[in-house]
């Protein structure tokens, strides 16, 4: 995938003015955000997990280097082969070549945001193999030729209707007549088409949530099974994750999938939660040949060692963009690149650069939801604010913006003028804001061109300080 991140002002606006987007992310607070509530509240102990999660993280990027060879040698002591890669170009070329080795033709995938990362399908596609999405929602975007956009829920900015659509458009040999009113019916007619290609494919690639280092084993969440038949039916089994994601122990891996769940969709589990150590052994009725593992790094050693280490704690549960308002309103798409959201607003400058990718920390309200939700306790706004000194520090602030500082900081420096301003401009405005509100304002119209702007209340809090001491 090309990164239009820094296209994100024209993405945004384009989203705002997308009335089936408006309609598909309105579901949006009631799922994700109401079902974490609720799961929340149902265990007493989940603060205290967001804690140990955190801390296994915190100890597992402490000594990444010493987890991942153990990792490695008992893959291999297994039966499997772990294949390093430093960039995006290393990954898709091994991926390539245990393909080529294995003669595909045809190649099923688990959802797999590294993935989409190094944008292997494309790869694969260009070197004549065809790959085949079986995670439901990846295989709406693979039909309509889009990105994801959300991590958990890629078809997420999808209506019914504009699936149905897809379905008829794609699925030309079924017949016209059918009946797609329902969910079900578009999952089950999915499920028929998918499931020659799962017995059709020679490579099944999937993601990871988890590695874990003192037995080999992958681990991967879903809750459509799709997973399990990506691995075990075709004859070899590639695993496409990255550096940051392997832990200690199978006790820790526990820890974090507790609150891994909860965080994303509100279960207490997924519904499939599957760990696979190696290729088929002798008795074992089904399984693959061969168990590789393609471990990418693309960026992230240099994270291990400055201020955006934390951001290697993620866990992909998608927690932060559903209580975003920012993401809310305007959609994954808009962010222009593989994560979007407010993890992605801190990701992906780390990894393809601020001058690509600067537009997204200023993407932020700053109401501080996503760290309070994160359950790595992830810091997500202070690290946004590092970017956006980056971005000032390079030069690459917009004029207007760096205008509007230089006036701010100028009045603020001078206490009688910034209060003698305020004083005036603050009552102004609240007599001004009809009912409260702007709908329409100088200088902010793109904000109020798609929604009202609150008036302050009156006077300011000094002034109602020096009142309530005269009194």
């Amino acid at each position: 995938m090309k990164p239009t991140s820094r296209a994100f002002k024209s993405n945004a606006s384009r989203a705002l003015r997308d009335e089936p987007l408006k309609s598909a992310l309105s579901g949006i607070k009631h799922g994700f955000v109401a079902n974490r509530a609720r799961a929340r509240a149902n265990l007493p102990e989940f603060e205290d997990l967001r804690d140990e999660a955190r801390a296994v993280k915190e100890h597992a990027l402490a000594h990444l280097d010493l987890y991942l060879e153990a990792y490695e040698k008992k893959v291999q002591e297994t039966g499997g082969q772990v294949h390093w890669a430093a960039s995006a170009e290393d990954a898709r070329a091994a991926i390539l070549k245990i393909c080529r080795d294995a003669g595909a033709k045809t190649v099923t995938k688990g959802k797999s945001m590294v993935g989409e990362e190094i944008a292997i399908n494309a790869y694969l596609e260009n070197a004549g193999i065809t790959p085949v999405e079986t995670d439901l929602g990846e295989y709406l975007i693979q039909l309509r030729h889009e990105p994801p956009s959300h991590i958990i829920a890629p078809a997420i900015h999808l209506t019914k209707d504009q699936v149905e659509a897809d379905f008829r458009k794609a699925h030309t040999d079924l017949p016209s007549a059918r009946t797609l009113e329902e969910p079900e019916q578009l999952v089950a007619e999915a499920r028929a088409i998918l499931r020659e290609k799962f017995l059709a494919a020679d490579v099944g690639i999937t993601g990871a949530n988890l590695l874990i280092a003192e037995t080999g084993t992958s681990v991967i969440v879903t809750n459509e099974g799709n997973g399990d038949l990506t691995q075990c039916l075709p004859r070899v089994h590639i695993v496409i994750t990255s550096i940051e994601k392997v832990v200690p122990t199978l006790e820790d891996a526990d820890t974090i999938l507790r609150v891994l769940a909860r965080s994303a969709t509100g279960q207490e589990f997924s519904t499939y939660t599957t760990l696979t150590t190696g290729p088929k052994r002798e008795g074992d009725p089904d399984g693959p040949d061969e168990y590789h593992v393609v471990l990418l790094d693309n960026g992230r050693s240099e994270m291990l060692g400055g201020v955006f280490r934390d951001m290697l704690r993620c866990i992909r549960c998608g927690a932060c963009m559903n209580h975003c308002p920012v993401y809310g309103a305007v959609g994954g798409h808009a962010y222009g690149w593989v994560y979007p959201g407010p993890m992605g607003a801190v990701l992906t400058p780390s990894l393809i650069g601020v001058e690509e990718a600067g537009h997204l920390p200023n993407a932020s309200t700053f109401c501080g939801r996503c760290e309070a939700v994160c359950p790595m306790r992830i810091p997500l706004p202070k690290m946004m604010r590092h970017w956006r000194e980056r971005e000032f520090e390079n030069g690459d602030t917009p004029t207007l913006y760096k205008l509007g500082l230089k006036l701010w900081a100028f009045a603020a420096r001078r206490p009688a003028i910034y209060h003698r301003l305020t004083g005036i401009v603050s009552p102004l405005l609240s007599r001004l804001g009809r009912k409260g509100r702007f709908s329409s304002m100088p200088l902010a119209g793109g904000w109020t061109r798609y929604r009202d702007l609150p008036a302050p209340q009156g006077k300011t809090f000094q002034q109602r300080w020096r009142e309530r001491d005269g009194q």
